[in-house]
């Protein structure tokens, strides 16, 4: 059974919604959309490198926290509730110097008032590279419309 309140969900639109946001300047895409999973990718370039040519621990948190926002807010009903984030943790596990990183968001908890998400990022040959606790606040629509 499918978590997703939003109905016709296309992946390339809500990429293309994150232009001129730092989803948009990492090169983050969303690739794949399961039952209670979805996906992102990002390249391992200058833009997500440290000085020691290593993914930056700050990438891959903000791989997370975009692909674990955009599912949160898939998951509410946006004229009733908006998905913000509350808490977010990481577990540097493997480095990567190139290629592509994926990050897969999967709902731990679909609360009233907050979810928890855990995303996995994996490199190209599927080895875990960081792991992700992300907790998100669920607040009225209202109260997130710019004033």
């Amino acid at each position: 059974m499918s978590i997703w309140r939003q109905t016709n969900i296309d992946l390339d639109q809500i990429t293309a919604a994150q232009q001129g946001t730092m989803g948009g300047v990492l090169g983050i895409s969303l690739v794949s959309i399961g039952e209670d999973t979805l996906t992102a990718r990002m390249p391992v370039d200058a833009r997500t490198l440290q000085p020691h040519g290593r993914l930056h621990g700050g990438a891959s948190v903000a791989l997370a926290e975009t692909v674990g926002s955009i599912a949160a807010n898939l998951a509410l009903d946006s004229n009733e509730s908006v998905g913000v984030g509350l808490e977010i943790n990481a577990n540097h596990v493997r480095p990567v110097k190139d290629g592509y990183v994926y990050a897969t968001a999967k709902a731990e908890a679909l609360g009233r008032t907050t979810q928890v998400w855990t995303i996995r990022i994996t490199d190209e040959a599927d080895r875990l590279v960081c792991l992700c606790r992300f907790t998100v606040a669920v607040i009225p629509a209202q109260r997130a419309r710019p004033s």
